[in-house]
């Protein structure tokens, strides 16, 4: 039965490739947005797309915009902080019926080291303390907020417990022609330039996923009825170094990287990391799904990234 969802974000990247989806799939779908970046969405699907323009930061616009609306789904692309996660639960409770919300392997960064993956009860979500004086919305701190802005939404709306919901926390995506991350095409400008690749841990593996796969558990989050954090990765988690060892062995060349003294995660370069960062995706299969393996798409995103380099 076709379903009526909102996703805020969904203008670029995976979060544009589970809209395509969620409206291919028949569902009514509104993006809300600041309305910066365009989309195809509207032309093609007509009546059964909507776009609201509004700052999902603001509380009163928040308000304003969904005052009449209920939706089946909501996923929350651009839930960032604790502020972000109490505006939802103020604008959301008892209209939706389904709250995904798109989390991150860097929850776990934090985390004391270990070399098992990670698994979801790992972290205590409901023991983080939550920082509300913390100036969340300063453009000038989004990037050093990040991983604990993340986990304090997540501790914020599970705390709270008024909205229906899921957690994902997804893998490093990589790949497809919209990753403006430029974290894959690091290593292939690396190995283009026959430079060398300066590394912490050699066999600290770090679980990725590609944008296609992302979008695809997204949307599956979003039909299924269970609770709580869940994780999502492809099997076949590398290191840097091995990363980096993949992209010369596809690109024909010979990989040039030397150990160094571990410094700040990501440093070095990304996905570079004194210990393991790997996802265990038991509870996801336990529920239904099945991850694939990074064999199945790693080489043809490393040619494309080849493609543009100059």
């Amino acid at each position: 039965m076709p379903k009526n969802v909102l996703v805020i974000g969904g203008t670029r990247y995976f979060g544009k490739l589970l809209v395509q989806r969620l409206l291919r799939a028949g569902h009514r779908v509104t993006i809300a947005t600041r309305g910066y970046a365009p989309d195809p969405f509207g032309q093609r699907f007509g009546a059964q797309f909507s776009r609201i323009r509004v700052d999902r930061r603001s509380e009163a616009a928040m308000r304003n915009a969904f005052r009449d609306a209920s939706f089946d789904i909501v996923f929350d692309q651009m839930c960032y902080s604790p502020l972000d996660a109490a505006i939802s639960v103020r604008v959301f409770t008892g209209k939706v019926g389904r709250y995904v919300m798109t989390s991150t392997i860097d929850a776990y960064r934090e985390l004391a080291p270990r070399d098992a993956p990670f698994q979801e009860t790992d972290l205590p979500v409901l023991a983080q303390r939550i920082d509300t004086a913390y100036p969340w919305h300063d453009p000038a701190r989004a990037i050093e907020c990040y991983v604990s802005g993340k986990i304090q939404a997540e501790a914020y709306l599970e705390r709270d417990g008024s909205l229906p919901l899921a957690t994902v926390r997804l893998a490093h995506v990589l790949g497809g022609p919209e990753d403006f991350t430029g974290r894959l095409a690091h290593y292939v400008d690396l190995v283009r330039l026959r430079a060398t690749l300066p590394y912490a841990n050699a066999a600290a593996k770090v679980s990725f996923m590609e944008a296609q796969e992302a979008a695809d558990f997204l949307l599956w989050t979003g039909m299924q009825d269970f609770r709580g954090p869940v994780n999502a990765a492809c099997d076949g988690a590398l290191s840097s170094v091995e990363l980096h060892a993949r992209v010369a062995a596809v690109l024909d060349e010979t990989p040039r990287a030397v150990k160094v003294a571990p410094a700040a995660p990501g440093v070095l370069a990304p996905f570079d990391f004194a210990t393991p960062l790997a996802l265990d995706t038991s509870r996801a299969r336990a529920l239904g799904y099945r991850f694939g393996h990074t064999d199945d798409w790693l080489d043809d995103a490393i040619r494309h990234h080849d493609l543009a380099f100059v």
